[in-house]
């Protein structure tokens, strides 16, 4: 007979005592920097705060007798979980920077802006928003850029800036959690321990439901407005400066194309984009007569366009391995954060509350619905918001036979997508100061970001979509309380 090795808290992290109070602390004091940071010296980076978090921790860990060797270690392989993510960011770089000297995000944009028409604008917004998103992988880059020239041309529409501010969000965050891109859709996955391509998979029920539903309400909102006299010369002069700098073919699309067939043929995220890097590589280098060294400096730097037109200057300036940097530092400092919760048995201690209503699906969606929106609320850290719940929850789902797609679908229902409707989350926060549409004012019309979250709590409600797999023992779930608050 074998025995069983007594539990070591040092290797498998600390149980949850019986003090809740004191066991989330650390997670409370953070929070509270957090907010300093972002509403009292309004500085939007939240990489500080959660060093200090992590030294909070440690503190905390001291005054219980409790080594750093331990949470060291805890931390170390939670970041080693995240570290393909941070390859795939690292990779996203090259990708973005390689599209852009190849002519695929320019031609992209030429063709987006074709479909423009002033008679049913917020859907082409919407369309047109999500398009580019989707291409660069980032929602604050589309916002930043076409969102402020669109908002300019619906203000020359007469329609009020909260309703093409909501269009423009429901399009960029849309295509921000769709595309294989962006840093939190590699991210979300990585927390949980799932691939990439299962994750977007298992978004789709949700998501494209709520982009059909918001472009019939855009249509339907719009056709309230009149088009006549409209300037389109700002559109118009995006598509010409896009030509005049680049070949606009559909062989430029070539490197889009590739990635999309690796992505369905279920190649591994890695390779995949490291194939788009390759094969954008040679179409800069053969059609739009891009030299070797500078095609390895945008890989490394990222490129800057120079057009003249500041619009599509800012567009295009971006890509590049050292343009990931904030991200993956960011990331970094998320998972080191959230790894040393878990060794000094916060996640285990908040666990052990919500396993009291965990008995059944809808508590298990329930809660990570509970979970992953009041992190956003406190925290107001995108990052962290998708990481803590994806930690916490993971085994648990593992548990009850349910495979963890939906887990990660629901994390970036109510993180991602609501991040933009709360005006103190770095989302929020940052849309209403680009568009200068207040955040409540524009969250209503907003109709992809509070509509896919609803649309996966029906198809709780129907038991559809929430794939299952064969229940597994987990040990981490059967160790969570300490002896003494059994």
């Amino acid at each position: 007979m074998i025995k069983k090795k007594p539990y070591d808290p040092e290797v498998k992290g600390y149980r949850a005592s019986s003090n809740f109070l004191l066991d989330i602390a650390p997670l409370v004091l953070t929070a509270m920097i957090l907010m300093v940071q972002f509403f009292i010296f309004k500085d939007f980076t939240p990489h500080i705060p959660l060093a200090c978090g992590v030294l909070i921790t440690a503190v905390f860990m001291a005054a219980r007798g409790r080594s750093w060797e331990g949470m060291e270690s805890r931390f170390l392989r939670v970041i080693r979980v995240g570290l393909p993510a941070i390859i795939i960011l690292m990779g996203v770089g090259m990708l973005v920077g390689s599209w852009i000297i190849a002519g695929t995000v320019p031609t992209i944009l030429y063709y987006g802006f074709d479909i423009f028409s002033p008679s049913s604008f917020l859907v082409s917004v919407c369309i047109i928003c999500a398009v580019i998103s989707i291409a660069t992988g980032t929602s604050w880059g589309t916002i930043g850029t076409v969102g402020l020239a669109m908002m300019g041309i619906g203000t020359g529409l007469g329609l009020p800036p909260e309703l093409t501010g909501g269009a423009i969000v429901s399009g960029a965050f849309f295509g921000d959690k769709m595309s294989p891109l962006s840093d939190t859709t590699n991210l979300t996955p990585a927390s949980a321990g799932i691939e990439l391509w299962d994750h977007i998979k298992g978004l789709l029920p949700t998501t494209v439901p709520a982009l059909i539903i918001a472009l019939g309400l855009y249509a339907w909102i719009g056709s309230g407005y009149s088009s006549d006299g409209v300037d389109m010369s700002s559109v118009q002069q995006m598509q010409q400066t896009l030509a005049d700098n680049y070949i606009i073919s559909l062989w430029t699309l070539l490197p889009a194309l590739v990635v999309v067939g690796a992505a369905v043929m279920k190649f591994p995220a890695i390779p995949t984009v490291l194939i788009g890097v390759f094969v954008a590589s040679l179409i800069a280098f053969f059609m739009q007569g891009v030299g070797v060294h500078d095609i390895f400096v945008v890989l490394q730097d990222g490129f800057v366009s120079e057009t003249g037109v500041e619009v599509v200057d800012q567009l295009l300036t971006k890509g590049g391995v050292m343009s990931m940097t904030w991200v993956v530092t960011l990331t970094i400092f998320a998972l080191a954060f959230v790894g040393s919760l878990e060794h000094y048995g916060t996640l285990k201690a908040i666990m052990v509350k919500l396993n009291k209503i965990i008995k059944t699906r809808f508590g298990l969606v329930g809660s990570t619905y509970g979970v992953v929106i009041g992190v956003g609320t406190i925290i107001g850290d995108v990052y962290t918001t998708l990481v803590l719940p994806g930690r916490l929850l993971k085994d648990k789902y593992k548990q009850m036979g349910f495979k963890r797609t939906t887990l990660t679908r629901s994390i970036e229902d109510c993180g991602t997508l609501l991040s933009p409707l709360i005006p103190w989350n770095m989302g929020g926060s940052f849309v209403a100061a680009t568009l200068g549409a207040a955040t409540l004012t524009y969250a209503p019309y907003a109709f992809v970001c509070w509509i896919s979250p609803l649309i996966g709590l029906l198809w709780l409600v129907l038991n559809k979509f929430i794939p299952r797999e064969e229940p597994q023992r987990v040990e981490a779930m059967e160790n969570l309380l300490h002896p003494d608050a059994r």
